[in-house]
């Protein structure tokens, strides 16, 4: 799950410009269609022209022909043009069969005014069946390469009255060809354009699958060219960051990561200058609210002549290591809690024999009757004598934190009577306000009611007595989703998190670190085992309790894991 510790980033599929565009573009209906109407237009004024400048010397017939097909493409073009480029209707088989009749009619009609079977201009139909095939389905071809050779021979054999020789049914024959040819190569480009189109397609879904991938990720990601000029930085490394990257795409941005982040900054440094790789590293990110440590992994893009650039991946790894350190502080705590046992045992019993021996000493004629340094002496011992028993019950309470009575909590409802003997504790304040705040549905935990009791008690009591006057403390429960608990908790059904708060001093620097370890107090004549007592409490039911100081207040938040999933 920490994709900061991973060997290489994810490949991300950026992207690229096809080189089948241009097949693309030739397999394109409507713009071929577009070409033909420049051809036909072009063709038809040619002929036209050429006609009025010979009317004299040529047959009054083909000048004729020559102002009608110049009259008839016009039109035939205007009307299709207005179809498919104005009124953008679709560019359907029968507009494509009925383009390429027009433009067979219009050859026709420039072979027949310039020679018949000895025209130059024959090879003409060649061209427009060539167009209808990149159009038409293979059987269409055909058949305009059969119209054609229809048109072609009537015009020849019929009109023109010339002999049908070999040259004739050559020219048809290649008429044949062509259309035969030119329907195979079609075929085979469409089948190419179809694959690229769905190719393309399937590149365009995998890059917006990783771009949405690398947008929501948990982990900062960032890369830098060369010249250390910010080429990517998803949402993540901008929260990490505290910075708006966004707008340092495409500069330099090496300066103002290393204000924020210098191992950061470095490590992308020798990544890109030397092809040095980082996995498992950390590093510290200090922004304007907080400093914590990340986990960072750094990888090159290698080029010829050298590091091309480099990417680094890194996560907020503070709460880690905040577990471990409580991992590390519950086995202190276990460790000190057996030797606490063993002490106590040993050193309760002859308390006891010394206390009781005072006592029946300070009982007896010869003392009782004596000075009162004697009994001031005898009462001091006595005193002692409670005030360590009550020291050495504490270590053998610290000791003995076991779960004995397994059932459904509600941690709502022992919230709630924490937080009202707290309020009613001699310890407080005047004017200091308890206020406790859970939902109205139970939020069931698994564990022992009073062990669970006791160390939220202990908790709301802290705050109580840390409180100054006409201060407030709140205690809150709240449900957590497995999403929002943190990263490195196996809580597989959520949690439940308790939050115990107070608007006092907050808590000395010089003691934050060790706050729950045995015998460290801030309180006159404390003994320093309350805290260490609710640690091992909630570690007892597979919770963790974190606090967090400053010198505005505390905060304590147990998590503890649910005992169902909610629904």
């Amino acid at each position: 799950m920490c994709l900061a510790f991973c060997d290489s980033p994810p490949a991300v599929p950026q992207p690229t410009v096809s080189t089948d565009s241009r097949l693309q573009a030739l397999l394109d209906p409507r713009r071929i269609v577009r070409w033909g109407y420049v051809g036909r237009v072009a063709l038809a004024s040619a002929i036209f022209l050429a006609a009025t400048f010979v009317w004299q010397q040529a047959a009054w017939t083909d000048t004729l022909v020559a102002a009608l097909a110049f009259a008839f493409a016009v039109l035939a073009t205007g009307a299709s043009a207005v179809w498919s480029e104005v009124a953008r209707r679709p560019v359907g088989r029968s507009f494509l069969h009925a383009q390429s009749l027009i433009d067979l009619l219009l050859v026709t009609a420039v072979v027949h005014v310039t020679g018949g079977a000895s025209s130059q201009f024959a090879a003409l139909y060649i061209l427009v069946i060539a167009a209808a095939a990149l159009v038409l389905p293979t059987g269409g071809n055909l058949l305009v390469a059969l119209t054609g050779c229809v048109f072609y021979f009537a015009d020849v054999f019929a009109l023109r009255e010339s002999p049908a020789d070999v040259g004739l049914f050559l020219q048809l024959g290649v008429f044949g060809l062509v259309a035969v040819g030119s329907a195979f190569v079609s075929a085979r480009l469409r089948e190419a354009g179809v694959g690229s189109a769905e190719l393309a397609a399937e590149l365009d879904k995998v890059r917006l699958q990783a771009a949405d991938i690398l947008h929501n990720i948990r982990s900062g990601i960032l890369t830098v060219d060369a010249d250390g000029t910010l080429v990517f930085a998803n949402p993540a490394a901008e929260a990490l960051l505290g910075m708006r990257l966004e707008e340092h795409v495409g500069r330099p941005v090496l300066a103002e990561l290393a204000a924020v982040a210098p191992q950061l900054a470095e490590a992308l440094v020798r990544a890109s200058r030397d092809g040095e790789r980082l996995s498992r590293a950390e590093a510290t990110i200090t922004t304007a609210e907080r400093s914590f440590s990340i986990g960072l992994a750094t990888t090159t893009t290698a080029a010829s002549g050298g590091a091309a650039g480099a990417t680094a991946i890194f996560q907020d790894i503070s709460d880690h290591k905040r577990i471990e350190s409580l991992h590390l502080r519950a086995e202190r705590l276990e460790a000190v809690a057996e030797l606490s046992a063993s002490l106590a045992h040993e050193i309760k019993n002859p308390l006891a024999s010394i206390r009781s021996a005072v006592e029946q000493l300070a009982r007896m004629p010869a003392i009782a009757g004596g000075d009162d340094d004697t009994a001031t002496l005898s009462r001091l011992i006595v005193r002692e004598s409670d005030r360590l028993s009550r020291l050495l019950s504490e270590f053998l309470d610290f000791a003995r934190v076991r779960v004995t009575q397994v059932g459904s909590v509600d941690i709502g409802a022992v919230a709630r009577d924490a937080a009202g003997l707290a309020s009613a504790h001699p310890d407080r304040r005047e004017q200091v306000v308890v206020s406790c705040a859970t939902p109205d549905a139970p939020l069931l935990v698994e564990g022992d009611h009073d062990l669970l009791h006791r160390a939220v008690f202990n908790l709301a009591l802290n705050a109580v007595q840390a409180a100054p006057r006409a201060g407030r403390v709140t205690v809150e429960v709240v449900s957590l989703t497995v999403d929002q608990t943190p990263s490195g908790l196996s809580f597989d059904r959520g949690a439940i998190a308790l939050r115990v708060t107070d608007d006092g001093p907050g808590i000395p620097a010089e003691v934050r670190d060790s706050l729950f370890e045995p015998f460290i107090t801030t309180k006159p004549g404390g003994s320093g085992l309350g805290l260490p007592i609710v640690h091992r409490a909630i570690e007892a039911h597979r919770g963790v309790v974190f606090v967090d100081s400053s010198d505005s207040g505390t905060r304590f938040t147990v998590l503890l894991p649910k005992l169902q999933a909610e629904g």
